[in-house]
């Protein structure tokens, strides 16, 4: 058992003892406060003995003012905590049968009383609800049957003075109401003086009530003395009922204080009441406060679980946050890794391919061309001038031809001079046999568009005039800028060889759809043999 359990525990058997000793003090306020404090506290530690004990006393408190209808509830709420037959349920069959037969549902009472017997676990556990039964019979005038209960008791060993004298008086009480005075006076007074022996005060007043009740039609004057002994002791006792039912014996004695005793019942009996109201109405706020406060506390402790929940779903949250996003570092910190590496790898493939086209370039074209202007010079005299014009135009085809390729590999001005550097790129082509056309590229707003797509563009159109050196052998290029506020069209034409769609060498025009599509643009190539090639390019700004 947990240490805080134990403190529980501790805690609603100190508040218990202090409800005892009220109880012993009569102040059944504070003690009916403190059973019903210490039945709460046992019932979060699950101490089911202990809760039917507090019960059991509080229906007790209730009973003994009046409270009957209470009392049964109270005694219902301790019935789902007893677990076996034992001495709590014998207790709590027989407070049940007090109460209805106070309330004259005697039936009811017997019922009570035989259920107390069954559970009883020896015979001096069964005196009480016995001699209980013995009463009730003698209310309904069933003096027989209660002598017959009564005689049994008093022949069982193990009773107590106290049980004795209580079993000889209601005995005594049976045998007065058959006739049989004699016997009935004896045992009666047997019966008191045990009592008075014993100084048990309170039971003396039933004593004293049955011996006026005897004398009230033979002896007004002994019976005016019991009753008024009767009286005496249940006014020091402070017990009301006594005193109303020794008050009504001197009335109806026809006593010279006839009147003043009649004012007396009056005014206790209007008396008790009120006070009996106050008693109910007080035990009932006490156990409303106390289911209230229950309840209030179950509402706190709930919303504390829930707030705590909350809490630990929000550190989990948090957690998960925090290992999401490292997760996310991680895999941005790889991604970038992986794409500086595939950059470097591309840069490194780039410069490869363009080494590689570079020497290409100059080993298929340019090394042929300068090894034929070589031969030349020597084949030929060149002092003759056709043969110097001849060598000069060629070495100037070469020269040109010098600056494509060092304008196609390097930086590409972006700046305000594009237009003019890409027009020059562009007109490099002309030549004796082919013509190169340029419109509306001046037209063009080139501050809008991209670095990006710029550098896209001219290695597009110098791609596509390589091509046209190459393949075409045409005659007249034209290339046509036209654009609008979103977007940038191109149209490349030539007037060339053409080819079928099936043959297109697909080497240079797969590096052109490559870089348009990365800026999101469209590339389609249109031709047909003898027919030239065409080119039309969109792109967003």
């Amino acid at each position: 058992m947990s240490p805080k359990v134990n403190l529980r525990l501790d805690e609603a058997y100190q508040i218990r003892d202090k409800g005892i000793a009220d109880f012993q003090n009569k102040n059944y306020n504070n003690a009916f406060y403190n059973f019903n404090k210490s039945k709460i506290l046992s019932e979060t530690v699950k101490d089911s003995s202990n809760i039917v004990y507090n019960l059991i006393q509080m229906a007790s408190i209730q009973q003994i003012n009046g409270d009957y209808y209470g009392s049964k509830e109270t005694l219902t709420e301790a019935l789902p905590f007893v677990k076996k037959k034992d001495v709590f349920t014998v207790s709590i069959n027989n407070f049940f049968g007090i109460a209805d037969k106070e309330l004259s549902l005697y039936n009811d009472a017997i019922y009570y009383y035989n259920e107390a017997i069954k559970d009883a676990e020896n015979n001096v556990s069964k005196f009480s609800p016995l001699n209980n039964i013995a009463v009730i019979y003698i209310e309904q005038k069933k003096y027989k049957e209660a002598i017959q209960i009564l005689e049994s008791i008093l022949k069982e060993k193990q009773i107590s003075k106290q049980s004795k004298a209580r079993v000889l008086d209601n005995l005594g009480f049976a045998y007065f109401r058959i006739g049989n005075n004699e016997k009935g006076l004896a045992l009666m007074n047997e019966g008191l003086k045990i009592r008075t022996e014993s100084q048990d005060l309170y039971a003396t007043i039933a004593s004293n009530l049955h011996l006026a009740q005897f004398f009230s039609k033979t002896d007004i004057k002994k019976s005016n003395e019991y009753a008024e002994k009767a009286y005496e002791i249940a006014t020091k006792l402070h017990s009301i009922d006594e005193r109303l039912k020794a008050l009504s014996f001197l009335i109806s004695n026809d006593s010279d204080s006839q009147n003043a005793y009649a004012q007396k019942f009056i005014f206790l009996n209007d008396s008790i009441i009120k006070i009996r109201n106050n008693f109910k109405n007080k035990f009932a706020k006490i156990k409303y406060d106390s289911k209230k406060e229950k309840a209030e506390n179950e509402k706190l402790r709930l919303e504390k679980a829930e707030n705590l929940v909350a809490l630990k779903e929000a550190e989990n949250e948090k957690i998960i946050f925090i290992a999401a996003f490292t997760i996310l570092l991680f895999l941005l910190a790889y991604l970038k890794k992986h794409y500086d590496n595939r950059n470097r790898m591309e840069k490194i493939k780039t410069a490869y391919d363009t080494e590689t086209r570079i020497a290409k370039d100059i080993h298929d074209g340019l090394a042929n061309d300068v090894f034929h202007a070589i031969t030349y010079t020597q084949t030929q005299p060149l002092t003759n001038e056709n043969n110097k014009d001849n060598l000069l135009e060629k070495l100037d085809d070469i020269y040109s031809r010098v600056r494509g390729i060092s304008r196609e590999n390097n930086n590409i001005d972006t700046g305000a001079n594009y237009p003019n550097n890409l027009k020059e790129m562009l007109s490099t082509y002309n030549s004796s046999q082919t013509n190169v056309i340029i419109n509306g590229i001046d037209k063009v707003n080139w501050d809008a568009v991209e670095d990006l797509k710029k550098i896209a563009i001219q290695r597009v159109l110098h791609e596509l005039m390589v091509n046209m050196k190459k393949h075409s052998e045409a005659a007249v290029v034209s290339i046509t800028f036209n654009s609008n506020s979103n977007s940038l069209f191109i149209d490349y034409s030539d007037i060339g060889k053409g080819c079928e769609k099936s043959k297109i060498i697909k080497n240079g025009l797969q590096n052109m759809e490559n870089r348009i599509l990365a800026i999101n643009g469209t590339i389609t190539f249109d031709t047909e043999p003898n027919k030239g090639f065409k080119v039309k390019i969109t792109m967003p700004k």
